[in-house]
């Protein structure tokens, strides 16, 4: 036997004073909410209000009944209210994979204000450009570039877009011909990322709309996306990098972008958690971190 049945019932019908203002309070029937106050009765032996026709009142044990009941509702919604207090902020120790540059340039300041705000958070960051098994390495959370090959025991969340541009440092320019066409970079220096001792292929746009892979020759090569950045910036030649990473030298005239129109590829930037894990606080507080800085722009 429930032996908190029709609690909710009595002490909402004695607050307003009527069966009918307790049943449109709690979206029941008029019936429903006296026939549970009636079971309450019969199963206390005792009555809890004195009814007429015109007016509903509580007998004196309804009044200390009352009182006790409204006490353990204070102390069960206080309980709640402490423990919903623990959860619903970031605590415990987060473990997140972010990529190297875009990972410390655009979210590590905004998870370490975060680790500011709430001080029973705690961080592992790690920062790598290869597959993580999220599962089996123990991470919470991760953030990819790229389309997901294999996403499955995964729930993505879409953030942004990284945009790809060409481009090169005006004094190499000085000293070269500019290309008109993809096919003439084999004639300069470029600078190409390598993953996994292989070069990574630049994505260009055909006339048709279509994507195509080229791989140009690599005068040098960088696994991290930051040391490409220095490496163009000094004048060492051409290389494709998201725009979120140069579009300050852009303006500044640092850089120039070229070949306009074979750039502008979009690739996809997720945020990533295992699909069999609860939805810590901690997650969905970061994840809904970035989704706003996202759809602010902050993330490009």
């Amino acid at each position: 036997m429930d032996h908190f049945s029709g609690i909710t019932a009595f002490v909402t019908t004695a607050k307003l004073g009527s069966f009918t203002a307790a049943a449109e309070r709690l979206g029941l029937t008029k019936s429903a909410v006296g026939k549970s106050v009636g079971r309450l009765e019969d199963r206390l032996g005792i009555k809890l209000f004195q009814r007429s026709t015109r007016s509903l009142s509580l007998t004196p044990d309804g009044e200390a009944f009352l009182i006790n009941c409204q006490s353990a509702i204070d102390i069960l919604e206080q309980a709640e209210s402490t423990l919903t207090s623990h959860i619903a902020h970031p605590s415990g120790r987060l473990r997140i994979d972010l990529p190297a540059a875009f990972g410390r340039q655009r979210i590590l300041p905004a998870l370490l204000k975060i680790a500011h705000d709430y001080p029973e958070l705690s961080l592992t960051v790690s920062f790598s450009e290869r597959f993580v098994d999220l599962i089996e390495e123990g991470i919470d959370l991760a953030v990819r570039i790229g389309e997901l090959s294999d996403s499955s025991g995964l729930v993505a969340r879409r953030l942004t877009t990284q945009k790809l541009v060409i481009c090169v440092a005006p004094e190499y320019l000085s000293l070269n011909n500019e290309p008109k066409i993809p096919e003439e970079l084999s004639q300069h220096r470029c600078i190409v990322g390598f993953r996994r001792n292989q070069p990574i292929s630049w994505l260009l746009k055909e006339k048709n709309g279509k994507v195509k892979r080229y791989t140009p020759p690599a005068t040098y090569e960088f696994s991290d996306g930051d040391a490409m950045l220095e490496a163009v910036l000094a004048g060492c030649g051409f290389a494709q990098l998201p725009l979120w990473m140069v579009g300050k030298y852009l303006e500044s005239g640092e850089l120039r972008e070229v070949l306009p129109e074979y750039s502008g590829i979009e690739i996809p930037i997720n945020a990533l958690w295992p699909q069999n894990r609860q939805l810590l606080p901690k997650i969905r507080y970061v994840v809904d971190t970035l989704v706003e800085m996202a759809e602010s722009g902050l993330l490009n």
